[in-house]
């Protein structure tokens, strides 16, 4: 068994060792997110917690670790007589990102529940995490309905199990953990919202905190069981202020003054719901306990909501998680009561513990209504470097600063034709494990969705020669189904931007961005990955690789700049390259190209054909595209149309684009599907 980093070993992090010890104080906080950059320490703290929770007694022989001082009456291996039960080490569950569904809740055997009446059931993840730590890595790429299952668990403290009218339930109360690095992408908020506290956390850019993190790293990994005992009073001393606290916890008073605190700070900061509130009380209350103190006061509060209310003040995707400290301390202030009198012995720093976690900075600073660089006049200089030599791309005469994109829109649905087999998502058809059901099959492995219409029907015509005699129907293994359905998959949503002249120069990149973003937070509700390739001047450039996170590809094209000829050409064939990469790692997603241009193409011997040509390439490779028409103006060339016939594609103008237009969309490229 791999020996675990000690948690009071780890360097730095205040912030993020706080909220874990908080939790380990007070499950009721609702767990952690820790959201950061690659090579933090995230998994490491996560994993070096549970060897610092105390013990747990369990029923002896339960596989649901029911507490023998009131065990639940409803568990699947019960009933269990109260009695003194079993010590054992809290446990800490890893959730694997790629987990399937039984693996998450269970496993019913349904060969054994119709032939032989027999619930045998075998206990999943959250089985296992009841009463401790479930881990989740990565838990911005977890399927969408392993999320829902977790959104259940979490809310209801149990998990159920139901295939064709057979049921099982079973206590599922555990402390949820998860890791991310947003540059992969955004939780759905629904489970954003479940996390109790939240954490930035960043590497040091002091090189002598920098140089202890590679010093205990490296004495780590030469002896890990060395290392670790020379770390155990620490370890030691802090399991004990963690029962100590524990213990104190249900003294501690929170007081009027404290409660209107919270619920003016949640509404300073306009957060949704109630649970924010709930969240912050219990925090308070915890950081109370922790610092050995019976009385909540102002400090606890501000730090409760340091960790509370920075994810759950994000509107929309493209927003940074974080608070205004300033408003924070004057929403506090106003509100502030008289302190209760302090001891001599009371300390008010919440920090505690021998390595000293806890600390009140580490949040995001205060946001800023700065619209970021503006240009002048919104681009409105002339295309540059027509008729001239070829411009470097990104550089050179005829470059204009970025200019904002106008406020997002609802878009109308755009999807990919046919059926595909991808990642679940929300756009496109496709067969999937959860959806509709649309016929059945012979099942290949184990049964997880019976047809049982189907299975009746395969099973009837063979009861006489079975010698049937009873009502109960004569099932044998070659007579299940097994049910085929029809969900919605996430795609890859290629973004390929035309950012020449010829679109600065009629005042239409605002426009233009706008729509990208109003596509890109589409594609975030859908799931999709996207990219985002761009060209100007002479050449085309990868301004985002393929990826799960939409946020990134707002801000690439946020400060994407303008300026130059338009070398369609050259977009269209760097965003064939790209998909062809992408087909070699995930070939089961399907593509729609979105691409975003007037139809003009300049530079180079015959740019028209050129681009034709390229277009033909898609339609060859059967690429689903969409040509978002930026053209305005009332006389119109109507380029943008001739090349999608070139793509075998849809072309809709920017007011098309938009769901509340009165013009149709959703043609899902008939052309090619007729």
């Amino acid at each position: 068994m791999t020996t675990p980093f000690p948690f009071t070993a780890v360097v730095g992090q205040d912030d993020l060792r706080l909220a874990l010890l908080l939790n380990a104080v007070s499950p009721a906080v609702g767990g952690v997110l820790v959201r950061g950059e690659k090579g933090t320490a995230k998994s490491t703290a996560v994993r070096a917690l549970s060897a610092l929770l105390p013990e747990v007694a369990v029923v002896p022989g339960c596989r649901f670790s029911c507490d023998p001082a009131s065990p639940d009456p409803a568990c699947p291996d019960g009933p269990h007589e109260t009695g003194p039960g079993t010590q054992r080490p809290a446990r800490m569950v890893e959730l694997p990102v790629g987990a399937s569904e039984d693996r998450l809740v269970g496993a019913l055997d349904i060969e054994r529940a119709l032939a032989e009446g027999v619930k045998a059931f075998e206990p999943g993840l959250l089985a296992d995490a009841h009463r401790g730590i479930l881990y989740v890595d990565e838990v911005n790429l977890l399927h969408d309905h392993l999320v829902d299952l977790l959104l259940d668990a979490a809310a209801m403290g149990a998990s159920y199990v139901e295939r064709e009218g057979v049921s099982v339930r079973h206590a599922a109360r555990f402390l949820l953990v998860g890791t991310m690095n947003p540059e992969e992408g955004e939780l759905r908020p629904q489970l954003l919202d479940r996390f109790g506290l939240t954490v930035e956390v960043a590497a040091s850019r002091e090189p002598d905190q920098r140089v202890e993190v590679v010093r205990r790293r490296l004495a780590y990994d030469d002896d890990p069981a060395g290392f670790t005992v020379r770390w155990a009073d620490e370890e030691s001393a802090v399991r004990a202020q963690i029962i100590a606290a524990r213990k104190l916890l249900p003294s501690v008073r929170l007081g009027d003054g404290a409660l209107r605190q919270i619920a003016a700070t949640c509404a300073a900061f306009e957060v949704d719901g109630m649970r924010a509130d709930i969240v912050m009380a219990r925090t308070a209350t915890a950081l109370a306990a922790w610092a050995g103190r019976t009385d909540v006061l102002a400090e606890d509060v501000r730090q409760a909501a340091l960790l509370a209310l920075p994810h759950r003040r994000r509107r929309n995707p493209f927003d940074a998680p974080g608070l205004d400290e300033n408003k924070l301390d004057e929403t506090l202030e106003e509100f502030a009561e008289q302190e209760p009198e302090q001891g001599p012995d009371d300390d008010p720093d919440p920090d505690g513990g021998p390595d000293g976690p806890g600390g009140g900075g580490g949040q995001q600073p205060p946001e800023s209504d700065s619209d970021g660089p503006q240009g002048d006049d919104a681009g409105a200089q002339p295309e540059a470097g027509e008729g001239g030599e070829p411009q470097p791309s990104g550089a050179g005469s005829g470059e204009q600063q970025p200019v904002r994109a106008s406020e997002p829109f609802r878009t109308k649905a755009l999807s990919v034709p046919g059926i595909g087999e991808g990642a679940a998502g929300r756009r496109s058809r496709a067969r999937t494990e959860h959806g509709r059901t649309t016929g059945a099959k012979r099942p290949q492995g184990a049964l997880t969705k019976l047809h049982l219409a189907a299975t009746i029907q395969a099973a009837a015509p063979h009861q006489l020669a079975r010698g049937r005699s009873g009502r109960g129907l004569v099932v044998r293994r070659d007579d299940l189904r097994q049910a085929t359905r029809e969900g919605r998959e996430g795609n890859l949503v290629l973004f390929v931007v035309d950012a020449s002249g010829s679109m600065a120069a009629r005042q239409r990149m605002s426009a233009v961005k706008g729509a990208v973003l109003s596509l890109l937070l589409d594609a975030y509700q859908r799931r999709d990955k996207v990219g985002l390739v761009t060209f100007r001047g002479s050449a085309a450039d990868v301004a985002l690789p393929p990826t799960s996170s939409v946020d990134a590809a707002a801000v690439r094209l946020e400060s994407l700049p303008t300026g130059g000829r338009t070398p369609l050409a050259a977009g269209l064939l760097k965003a064939h390259d790209v998909l062809r990469v992408e087909r070699l790692r995930d070939p089961a997603r399907r593509a729609l190209v979105v691409l975003v241009t007037d139809g003009r193409a300049t530079g180079g011997p015959e740019p028209v054909a050129l681009a034709g040509r390229a277009a033909r390439l898609f339609a060859a490779d059967g690429v689903a595209s969409v040509v978002v028409d930026c053209e305005t103006g009332p006389v119109r060339l109507g380029l943008a149309g001739q090349l999608a016939g070139e793509l075998e594609g849809t072309a809709v103008t920017l007011d098309e684009l938009r769901a509340d237009s009165i013009a149709g969309l959703v043609k899902d490229v008939q052309r090619r599907a007729a």
